[in-house]
């Protein structure tokens, strides 16, 4: 009786595997209509773009071609071997490269800062739970998603257009751009914060302003500076492109070097940024592990 009790009848096995394999089945149907949704759409992106397989294919080796020349020799009793049996050769204008590179960090570095204060600013505004009004959110909110969503490279054409080539252009056009990005970041940090401390001053009769720093501010600073870092980071990628405008910085150079041919100088240009960028995120990391671990 115990047996027959706990194993159960042959009937509801069978009906248990019906289930099981016509939910598998389902799961494999929708799979399958998406994967086939899917390169539907990747074609229809192709054609529109006029993607052209055949031209792709037949030009692919000269992707490789280029790498390969950017690391040998152009000039002098060395050309055409490899760069490294000539380094002072290679690096020829190492102190013209530098001073551009140094403006390229001045830029990302002024950019990222204005951008996180006009972010800071816009986020407290455009929070959904720290008492704004909706029509005050739904327009910050939109305001932010036109700073972040048009390209910085179309910005710095405008700003090149209206004051000239320069940093300026690369600045300004990195501000807005940043502004957008962190506010979004930050303004969606605020909603997730805990609403108790933000109760209890508000209950004992606090102002706005002092409410957002003793309640809100603790609990989300961390997250900003993590953040502002990050874009910091992405800012110095994005200055070395903005030269490609004619906003400044090394990037002016680089697009030089790639309409004339220089291989050589692509390539040192190309090792001084990767190299900057590196060691810019080696220490923000660390920065950053280092303020999180002081906060906590």
């Amino acid at each position: 009786m115990t047996a027959s009790a706990a194993t159960p009848p042959r009937p509801g096995v069978e009906q248990l595997s019906r289930s099981y394999a016509d939910e598998v089945a389902r799961k494999r149907r929708r799979f399958l209509v998406a994967a086939a949704v899917f390169a539907a759409m990747v074609v229809l992106a192709g054609w529109m773009a006029e993607v052209d397989l055949a031209l792709f294919f037949r030009n692919i080796h000269k992707f490789p071609n280029y790498i390969g020349r950017i690391f040998l020799l152009d000039s002098g009793p060395m050309a055409g071997r490899f760069v490294l049996l000539d380094v002072p050769g290679w690096f020829w204008g190492l102190g013209k490269w530098l001073k551009l590179l140094a403006d390229t960090l001045l830029i990302a570095y002024v950019a990222t800062f204005l951008g996180a204060v006009f972010g800071f600013i816009a986020c407290f505004y455009a929070a959904g739970n720290l008492g704004a009004s909706h029509p005050v959110s739904f327009c910050v909110r939109r305001f932010l998603e036109f700073c972040r969503t048009v390209p910085d490279l179309v910005f710095a054409l405008i700003f090149v257009m209206a004051f000239g080539l320069g940093p300026i252009a690369g600045v300004l056009a990195i501000v807005i751009h940043t502004t957008g990005a962190l506010g979004k970041l930050f303004y969606e940090v605020l909603e997730n914060v805990d609403q108790k401390p933000v109760e209890g001053l508000v209950a004992s009769g606090a102002s706005w302003t002092t409410t957002m720093r003793f309640a809100v501010l603790p609990q989300v600073l961390s997250n900003f500076l993590s953040y502002a870092l990050l874009r910091f980071e992405i800012n110095v990628r994005g200055a070395s492109v903005m030269g490609f405008v004619g906003a400044g910085g090394i990037g002016q150079d680089l697009m030089e070097a790639i309409r004339k041919f220089y291989y050589p100088d692509v390539s040192a240009i190309l090792v001084l940024i990767v190299l900057t960028v590196s060691i810019i995120d080696l220490v923000t990391e660390r920065i950053r592990h280092h303020f999180i671990t002081q906060v906590g």
